[in-house]
């Protein structure tokens, strides 16, 4: 009951074949790659520092017309 042969390799292989064609195997391949590359990206966003809406810079002057001189 050791590890398959490469005749029992080639059985299955080809019942994979026939049960789900040659077509439909590549697509399935695609989605899983889809998928992981979608997990990644999301693990970098969350990684990623949050972004500040405004740089803290200088303070917003007001117009002259509303300054009090006293």
């Amino acid at each position: 009951m050791g590890s398959f042969s490469l005749f029992h390799w080639i059985v299955v292989l080809a019942a994979v074949m026939l049960l789900f064609g040659t077509k439909r195997i590549p697509q399935a391949m695609g989605d899983i790659a889809r998928g992981m590359k979608q997990f990644r990206n999301g693990l970098r966003e969350d990684e990623s520092p949050e972004v500040q809406a405004a740089p803290a810079g200088r303070p917003a002057e007001l117009p002259r017309d509303t300054v009090s001189r006293t």
